[in-house]
């Protein structure tokens, strides 16, 4: 069965085709994205009249593509930027009637359990307890257990694209930020904690995975089964350098997309808050996240 699932987040829209069964991990076959920043078009709470336009233009051509490439099903949801928009009804009004989609806004609870339950099915049962950690462009997501489905998943608004546009570039310095970001993380890091370490700690999605490359990771283009992991201490290392070089410059260091390379700084701070808070020397990098986690479940519901 070819299906295709359609990822609106605060940085990126993303269509994901894979061929799907039960029994087996979805292959993917097809991918078509855009850099629509619908964090960075937020006026007031709400998201400004051009960032519709450019949200449905790329779900129509989106849905094109998913026909082209034989779906018989499309699955479409929003995260944190349009979740949290002040018009987030009109907004999503307005995608389905110009698209014929069923563009759904995703919690952000359910967002942090859809990556686990990710995460869970790529390492499997021997993982044991494990906490998973997602840096988006609106939102970090948190969620830890043992189980398929986590004890604890939660959300919290630290993400890069967030963070970048109401501390860095509104000119807070970024000690402030720092300052900020491990409150935040804290105010919520008990009921994981007393629960005791992780067998496994796993990040995902593009902030961490750049992270980790920067910090000499192997590249994508060397497969998706290489093992990939952070490490804390170079992590250190990497945000002090950032505090220091321009955008331009960032945007040249390996892993590191020009139109994400001015938040890379922001997710930084989040990442380095994160593993500290939770006493992480290593995190490893799981090439599944949110996008698997809602086809699996979908999957399993046929």
């Amino acid at each position: 069965m070819r299906m295709g699932v359609l990822d609106i987040g605060s940085n990126t829209g993303h269509l994901l085709v894979v061929d799907a069964f039960r029994g087996g991990p979805p292959v993917a076959a097809y991918s078509y994205k855009e850099p629509l920043r619908l964090a960075e078009h937020l006026e007031h709470g709400a998201v400004t009249e051009d960032g519709v336009r450019r949200l449905v233009a790329f779900c129509q051509e989106a849905k094109r593509a998913a026909e082209d490439q034989g779906c018989s099903e499309v699955m479409a949801f929003a995260t944190s930027a349009v979740r949290e928009a002040s018009n987030a009804e009109d907004v999503i009004a307005e995608v389905n009637a110009s698209t014929g989609l069923d563009l759904q806004v995703l919690g952000g609870a359910d967002e942090a359990r859809l990556t686990f339950l990710a995460v869970r099915r790529w390492f499997g049962w021997s993982a044991g307890r494990m906490g998973v950690f997602d840096i988006g462009g609106g939102s970090l997501e948190i969620a830890a257990g043992a189980d398929e489905s986590p004890d604890v998943a939660y959300s919290l608004p630290l993400g890069a694209g967030r963070l970048t546009r109401d501390w860095i570039d509104a000119g807070c310095g970024v000690d402030d930020l720092r300052r900020h970001v491990r409150a935040e993380i804290a105010a919520g890091a008990g009921p994981i904690l007393r629960a005791g370490a992780f067998d496994h700690a796993v990040a995902t999605s593009k902030t961490f995975r750049s992270l980790a490359r920067v910090c000499g990771a192997a590249p994508s283009g060397e497969g998706r089964f290489v093992r990939r992991s952070l490490a804390h201490a170079d992590l250190l290392t990497l945000v002090d350098k950032l505090r220091e070089l321009t955008v331009e410059e960032v945007a040249d260091m390996p892993g590191v997309s020009a139109d994400r390379a001015h938040q890379l700084l922001a997710g930084a701070l989040v990442a380095d808050a994160t593993m500290s808070l939770f006493g992480l020397e290593r995190l490893e990098v799981c090439p599944w996240a949110l996008r698997e986690g809602v086809l699996l479940e979908r999957i399993d519901r046929l």
